[in-house]
């Protein structure tokens, strides 16, 4: 569904009283990265057509949203002649993920299954690549430089789509730059640990993105040094299990 003049008219009247744009994005249910942006237009944003012929091609909303969390975690695209490969790196200790990788991208890109390469630099990790020219259009994030030396936001019709599934979406993060493992902590003579999720990532508009999907599951997070963000309460990690749990 595409966004309407009529929201962008909230938006700016809402503005217009002093709310924050979190409580403008709780109010209007919008996402709060798009209350950003119009916050700070003067016209209506007009309807993209390319963006809905992209959106009607994703058939399956919740690997799609898994997929993007993993390109921008671990992914990246190059061109191959008229063609574009899209290439994303994982761990080999972990076939599980690898497996649901390929899984993801069968379900979006029609054809052949993808299959891990072996990387030859000695690192034990592995390629999932999958050569489509339409990968551009789907992750339109795609530029020159590493992804936390430049502007990472979601256009709108992609953020419709996470909003839906914030739980894939934070999946394939966590499968790529995050972890759930054991926090231990000596207080007062006596020993404790319990389960915590860790998310890292040197971009500032990532590790938002991150922190934005886990509101939309009512997961709470907070920092954890400059690129780390950290879920630690009971309740939270039990959320974030029904979707990722342990690392496999």
């Amino acid at each position: 569904m595409q966004r309407t003049s009529t929201d962008f008219d909230r938006v700016k009247m809402l503005a217009t009283t002093g709310l924050s744009d979190y409580e403008i994005a709780a109010r209007t249910r919008l996402p709060r990265a798009t209350v950003q942006r119009w916050r700070h237009r003067s016209a209506a944003p007009r309807t993209d057509s390319r963006a809905i012929d992209t959106e009607i091609c994703i058939s399956d909303g919740a690997a799609y949203s898994y997929l993007l969390g993993m390109y921008l975690g671990d992914g990246s695209l190059r061109r191959w002649g008229p063609s574009w490969i899209l290439r994303i790196t994982l761990d080999t200790a972990y076939p599980g993920i690898i497996s649901d990788c390929c899984d993801a991208i069968q379900s979006l890109r029609p054809g052949k299954r993808p299959s891990p390469k072996d990387d030859y630099g000695g690192a034990k990790c592995v390629h999932i690549e999958s050569t489509w020219r339409e990968w551009p259009r789907l992750l339109p994030q795609h530029g020159p430089g590493r992804k936390h030396r430049r502007k990472i936001e979601l256009a709108d019709w992609q953020q419709q789509i996470v909003d839906v599934a914030p739980g894939p979406f934070l999946r394939g993060l966590i499968h790529t730059d995050g972890w759930r493992g054991v926090n231990r902590v000596h207080v007062k003579g006596k020993d404790y640990e319990y389960p915590r999720y860790q998310f890292s990532n040197r971009s500032d508009d990532i590790r938002r993105l991150f922190t934005e999907a886990c509101d939309r599951l009512g997961v709470q997070w907070r920092p954890w040094t400059r690129y780390h963000v950290s879920v630690a309460r009971r309740e939270s990690v039990a959320i974030l299990d029904e979707y990722v749990g342990p690392k496999r």
